[in-house]
């Protein structure tokens, strides 16, 4: 049987896929999800039943804590020792792209520095 926990966690990725800010919004004021940056980036990182384009168009936000949230996302991904290509697969693996070009340009150059730090 299910908890009340994981009845609100159901809603709040529900919530989530038709719209991401106010799922996540749902699930940090039922103290599902902390507020926490890191904490939000693996949330979305995991992607247990969540909708892979919707975690895209939230990372692809050009709000502040979006921007955050999708540094904190890219460094979920360990791509020391991983060639361009090996790195970009496994990166794109974890949600789809947004269709818009300035979401896309955000993600690849987030993409592009975390993987300069992981290969210098």
């Amino acid at each position: 049987k299910l908890s009340q926990r994981d009845k609100l966690l159901s809603l709040g990725r529900k919530k989530f896929n038709m719209d991401p800010e106010k799922g996540i919004q749902y699930l940090t004021e039922h103290e599902l999800l902390s507020s926490d940056q890191q904490e939000i980036a693996k949330f979305l990182h995991k992607g247990e039943g969540l909708n892979k384009t919707a975690i895209g168009d939230y990372l692809g936000g050009r709000d502040p804590t979006n921007i955050q949230i999708l540094q904190a996302f890219v460094a979920c991904h360990q791509f020391a020792n991983l060639n361009l290509v090996q790195a970009l697969r496994q990166f794109l693996w974890s949600f789809r792209l947004p269709g818009e070009a300035q979401k896309i340009d955000r993600m690849m150059e987030a993409f592009a520095n975390w993987y300069c730090k992981c290969n210098p």
